[in-house]
């Protein structure tokens, strides 16, 4: 399977988990996943499995069952803080100075969302030693052949603490942002790609976002190469396709809203053309197999799944689903802002897709119904597509930034989900920071409930990592890039430099108002 395929890829996933909603994100039932599964190339090659990154350490490690207030130490990178104190088999059991007090609370599921136990505590510890009052100094309790011991590691104040308005007005989150451009745009390849969509998406609107002049001939770069990739007839009815045309839509919408570059508008035009035609409006988009491959997912009449996008064009597999068609949603918004004709009665299809999705609560589900109770919710990278596309609707009529602000809200309430959203956690991470940036309160509850995620994810060469996740998907040898290019682009989101993330709307009370037209 290809590393699309890997991150996109639903296998038996469409019940969302919630059939077992007590289902741990990391696996204590030995199949050796996510422990098992490994980088071939780039930094973490020498690394013998998919371990949690403990930050700046250079230490790698997993969560055990039967010691759930320790970390089973798996790698130590050479030349890094641990280097020479810390070995393979090491328990941390405690940082700071004491022990570690809560287990283990690290699932899928409302009850057991997020990471409280040592991870957070660790995290807590480390960031703290970096501070004006730490000295960068991080001391550890490990057990080792049966035996405690204390070790110090310096860890450097380099970075600093995250202010309370992180990354907005924050020298660390500032620091961590120049690092990170740097980093995604040296991986830039020469036909100007930078990977996959997820890479595709959001390491060129990070750039862009910068506001930074010597990053937008790498943009500019990646925008041609979207042009080069996509065509109105295009018959790759392979590898996820769709995807890529949502990722084009918006780089090439954004760079021709940030720069008037007109010669973008041809391009733009053959994306529309491809996402008009891929969008799910007829029985006779219906690929024959899927009633055989899927037959609890076949449409039973012409209006279910009607308005949305799946993987591919038309209606295969599983179909049309809510993640996809937030971003269709949103091309379309952002593609009418362009200049490009969008026929409206396709858009609204999208939006009442959506909205069918939907619980009373603001959270979206899977497709276009509603999966679980009214209430209920899960991971949110649904949410924040479908938040930011009604925020940026080009119509008039309030319903939309209404159920913006209710897709927004229902994040603030429920940040514990954020980096652990199917199908790509790191793109998910992406649009529910989008989603949230529409209500202030909201960002800031994501931002603060899943601060040890920005603290653990850091490693010592600057770049981000890829944490184990829900799907277990989509780790390789490119995965620092896609942790890396989500990170850059939102802490890029306070700058509202780009119009997804608020360019040209008047701020009144610490909130956005107003759409651009």
């Amino acid at each position: 399977m290809n590393s699309l395929s890997l991150k996109f890829g639903l296998a038996c996933l469409i019940s969302l988990g919630l059939a077992r909603p007590l289902q741990a994100q990391v696996d204590y039932h030995g199949n050796d996943s996510p422990w098992g599964q490994r980088a071939t190339s780039g930094p973490d090659a020498d690394v013998p499995g998919w371990f949690y990154n403990l930050g700046i350490t250079g230490v790698r490690a997993q969560l055990i069952a039967d010691r759930p207030q320790a970390l089973l130490i798996k790698y130590v990178f050479p030349k890094s803080p641990a280097e020479g104190h810390v070995q393979i088999g090491d328990l941390i059991v405690g940082a700071g100075g004491q022990m570690f007090q809560h287990p283990h609370r690290n699932g899928y599921g409302e009850n057991v969302f997020g990471a409280d136990g040592p991870i957070v505590e660790l995290a807590r510890v480390l960031e703290e030693c970096q501070g004006s009052h730490g000295k960068g100094m991080l001391a550890l309790t490990l057990k080792r052949d049966g035996e405690m011991q204390d070790v110090v590691l310096d860890v450097g104040q380099k970075y600093g603490t995250f202010a309370t308005t992180y990354p907005r007005a924050c020298a660390k989150s500032d620091k961590i942002l120049a690092e990170l451009l740097e980093y995604i745009a040296k991986h830039q390849a020469e036909d100007g790609s930078f990977g996959d969509p997820v890479h595709n998406t959001f390491a060129p609107l990070a750039l862009l976002a910068s506001g930074d002049a010597k990053y937008l001939p790498a943009v500019e770069r990646n925008v041609r190469w979207h042009g080069r990739e996509t065509h109105p007839n295009d018959r790759r009815y392979a590898d996820l396709m769709n995807w890529s045309y949502m990722s084009a839509a918006l780089v090439l919408s954004e760079y021709h809203l940030a720069t008037g570059e007109n010669w973008v508008l041809p391009e733009l035009q053959e994306v529309h053309d491809h996402l008009a035609k891929a969008q799910y409006l007829h029985m006779s988009q219906i690929n024959p197999k899927a009633k055989k491959s899927h037959p609890d997912s076949f449409p039973k009449g012409p209006k279910d799944a009607h308005g949305g996008w799946g993987h591919n064009p038309g209606f295969e597999g599983y179909g049309p689903i809510a993640m996809i068609t937030g971003q269709g949603a949103l091309a379309y918004s952002l593609m009418h802002r362009c200049g490009i004709e969008i026929d409206r009665e396709k858009h609204d299809a999208a939006y009442e897709f959506l909205k069918k999705g939907t619980g009373d609560n603001g959270y979206v589900w899977y497709g276009d119904q509603i999966g679980g109770p009214p209430d209920g919710w899960a991971d949110m990278g649904r949410t924040g597509a479908t938040g930011i596309a009604n925020f940026l609707s080009p119509y008039s009529e309030p319903v939309y930034r209404e159920r913006a602000m209710s897709h927004a809200k229902v994040i603030g309430l429920h940040p514990q989900s954020f980096p652990d959203t199917h199908g790509s956690p790191p793109m998910g991470m992406a649009y529910t920071a989008l989603a949230a940036n529409i209500d202030p309160d909201s960002f800031r509850q994501l931002m603060d409930a899943n601060r040890w995620w920005f603290t653990m994810a850091h490693c010592t060469d600057g770049s981000f990592y890829y944490q184990p996740n829900r799907d277990n998907a989509g780790y390789g040898s490119d995965s620092r890039m896609t942790a890396s290019s989500v990170v850059a682009f939102i802490f890029t989101i306070p700058r509202h430099s780009l119009v997804i993330t608020g360019k040209g709307k008047k701020v009144v009370g610490g909130r956005m108002k107003g759409v651009i037209r």
